[in-house]
């Protein structure tokens, strides 16, 4: 049996047995070991991004407005969608997502047994909703987002952040979340989605800090379930570092149970993996190939720890 006392470990090795007496010659005090319990872990604050949704929804509809006949048929990163389908994609999935989250009204499913399945399943509807919704005229498109932009940023902003969504952010291996997380993961939804056509048609506008930082903060919550089966050290973390204005540091910590993303470094630095913002979002949405990646992402310290965020996707994809 063990007590621990002031991080002194006690052994009672004779505790249990009968006709035995506690005594000093009974005890045997050892020094602490460095990992019997870890340090108090600081976790990453909740991000809170409801407010966002306006001003950037109304930046993707000055940018829609904005097209010419020609930039609605050029070719986005997704290699399966151009620019209209990745608009239709963004009203569909607005107005089927406020039918579930906000309505409570789910459409009838496949019983679903593994993330494989599920990610199949939500690539069926999303490829459903596009060959709907680019039937329609540019000019009933952006008429529909205008509908939808407002439903959606205000559904988002009635939800109480701290109760529990009606799906976990299963990317990040959650089967619970609460409501900020899945805020915050739409938000990634509809910023990705709108970089995907500015990319196309090259105009930039929301490679901002107030917008980009809070999605890339999302996307790296996913870091502890992207290196679940990845061993290492206890007392040791990996940093990732976006570089640049929009950018920032998260720590991935390696305690006795697994990963832990932490507020501050903690323990020894044994790789760290520097990412330039401009393609960071593109890794973490399928927007671009490893080996393109891997030229433009410097590594240090241990290759194979630093290496892995390059794996790492923050969208439900199959």
């Amino acid at each position: 049996m063990w007590l621990k006392i002031q991080g002194i470990n006690l052994v009672l090795a004779s505790l249990r047995r009968p006709g035995l007496h506690f005594r000093a010659r009974n005890v045997r005090i050892l020094p602490a070991s460095k990992h019997s319990m870890d340090t108090k872990i600081e976790p990453l604050k909740p991000i809170l991004t409801a407010h966002l949704f306006p001003k950037l929804e109304a930046l993707l509809l000055d940018l829609l407005r904005s097209l010419t006949p020609q930039d609605w048929e050029k070719q986005t990163v997704s290699p399966k969608w151009k620019v209209k389908d990745v608009a239709a994609h963004l009203v569909d999935t607005a107005v089927r997502g406020l039918s579930i989250g906000r309505d409570a009204y789910l459409p009838e499913s496949p019983k679903i047994t593994s993330s494989a399945e599920l990610a199949a399943y939500i690539n069926r509807l999303n490829q459903e909703g596009v060959n709907i919704y680019r039937r329609l005229s540019p000019a009933v498109l952006i008429s529909m987002m205008e509908v939808a932009s407002k439903l959606l940023a205000d559904y988002h902003a009635a939800r109480d952040p701290y109760a529990t969504a009606s799906f976990g952010v299963s990317w990040a291996g959650e089967e619970k979340s609460a409501n900020w997380f899945d805020t915050a993961r739409e938000l990634t939804e509809r910023w990705h989605h709108q970089r995907q056509i500015r990319l196309a048609v090259n105009q930039p506008g929301i490679m901002t800090r107030e917008l980009y930082y809070p999605v890339l903060d999302c996307f790296l919550r996913a870091l502890p379930f992207a290196y679940r089966d990845v061993s290492a050290k206890p007392g040791t973390f990996v940093q990732i570092v976006i570089s640049g204005e929009c950018g920032g540091r998260w720590n991935l910590y390696r305690a006795e149970d697994g990963w832990q993303l932490t507020a501050e470094p903690l323990g020894k630095k044994v790789a760290e993996a520097t990412i330039p913002q401009e393609i960071a979002w593109r890794i973490f949405t399928k927007g671009i190939d490893k080996k393109s990646a891997e030229s433009q992402v410097q590594v240090r310290g241990d290759p194979k720890l630093g290496a892995h965020v390059l794996g790492m996707i923050s969208i439900l994809s199959a």
